[in-house]
C-alpha cells in the first residue's frame, strides 16, 4: 500500500485511479509520475498526537531509538523489523504504514462493526476493537485516528456523534479514512522448541529479553507496551491472558509494540475506565 502524507493525497490518488479504471489510455500516452518514494520522516507533518508534543527534541529525550525513523526508499512496507517469515498470514495486516490509509468495513449479523471510538483534542481515536470483529478484520487498531466515515469529517465530533454515524451507516461499504498511530513497530518472532519467543512483560509492558532468543535477535524493545499479538488486540488484558494469546499463536508470532511514553499518554487521554470490562460492554 502506498504511503499518503495527507488525506488530500489519498483522495486525489483514489479519484485518479477511479478515472483511469474507466478509460483505456492509448499506448503512447504518458504515464503519471509516481509519488515521491522518499518521504523523509514517517510523519512529516505530525507535530502532536492527542495533545502530546512530538518535536524532534521530545523524541530525542523520551524515545531516542525513533530519531532516525524514515520511510523506505523503495516505497515498500515500513516499520517491519527483521521479518523472518514472509508466509505469516498476519504480517501484512499487522504492518503499520505510518500514514493515511483507507479502511472499508461492514457490520456483523448483529449490526455492529466491533469497535469503540473516543474523542480527544477534537480528534476521534479507536479505543477498542473486538477480537474477530469486522473492524479487526478490516485492520482497525487501538490508537488509530479516524478522520472520516463515509466522507463525513469527524473533527470536533463527540464520541456519541461518531457512534451514531456508525449505527446509521449501511451494513456494507463503510469507508473510513484513518491515520495510523505513530511510533509503533511490528516485529516478527519465531517460537523455539519450547514454544518461547524470548521476552518478559509485566502489565503488558516489555521489561526484559532472553539472550540469543528470537525476541533479542529481531529487535524487540524493552520499555514498550504490547498492543497486538498476531493482530489480536491485547490492550486492557491481564498478563495471564496475554500469555495465553502467545501460547495459542502459531510458530510465527507478530508482536506490535509502542513506546511506553506514548502509550501512557494515550491511556491518560482516553481514561482508564474505558478499558474496564471491555468484553462486557458492547461495541458499535
Amino acid at each position: 500500500m502506498a504511503l499518503y502524507p495527507s488525506l488530500e493525497d489519498m483522495k486525489v490518488d483514489t479519484m485518479v485511479r477511479a478515472q483511469m479504471s474507466h478509460q483505456a489510455p492509448p499506448s503512447n500516452a504518458h504515464r503519471a509520475p509516481n509519488a515521491p518514494s522518499a518521504l523523509g520522516h514517517v510523519y512529516p507533518a505530525l507535530g502532536e498526537y492527542m495533545g502530546l508534543e512530538l518535536s524532534s527534541d521530545v523524541i530525542a529525550l523520551n524515545m531516542p531509538e525513533y530519531q532516525m525513523q524514515v520511510a523506505p526508499a523503495g516505497g515498500g512496507i515500513c516499520n517491519v523489523i527483521a521479518p523472518l517469515s514472509s508466509q505469516s498470514p498476519s504480517l501484512i495486516k499487522a504492518t503499520v504504514t505510518g500514514a493515511i490509509r483507507q479502511v472499508v468495513l461492514c457490520k456483523d449479523r448483529d449490526g455492529k462493526c466491533g469497535l469503540r471510538l473516543h474523542s480527544v483534542n477534537n480528534g476521534v481515536f479507536v479505543c477498542y476493537v473486538a477480537a474477530g470483529s469486522p473492524a479487526a478484520i478490516a485492520g482497525l487498531r487501538f490508537g488509530d485516528q479516524v478522520l472520516e466515515i463515509n466522507n463525513v469529517a469527524l473533527a470536533g465530533m463527540s464520541m456519541d456523534q461518531c457512534h451514531a454515524i456508525l449505527r446509521n451507516a449501511p451494513a456494507n461499504g463503510i469507508v473510513m479514512a484513518v491515520r495510523d498511530r505513530p511510533f509503533e513497530r511490528t516485529i516478527t518472532l519465531h517460537k523455539d522448541s519450547l514454544g518461547h519467543v524470548g521476552f518478559h512483560f509485566k502489565d503488558g509492558k516489555i521489561v526484559g529479553l532472553v539472550k540469543d532468543s528470537s525476541a533479542a535477535r529481531n529487535g524487540l524493545l524493552t520499555d514498550h507496551q504490547i498492543l497486538e499479538i498476531n493482530t489480536i488486540n491485547v490492550v486492557g488484558m491481564k498478563d495471564k491472558e496475554i500469555s495465553k494469546v502467545i501460547d495459542d499463536s502459531p510458530s510465527v508470532v507478530n508482536i506490535t509494540i509502542i513506546p511506553s511514553y506514548i502509550y501512557q499518554h494515550m491511556i491518560s487521554k482516553m481514561s482508564s475506565s474505558l478499558f474496564k470490562g471491555l468484553d462486557r460492554t458492547p461495541a458499535v
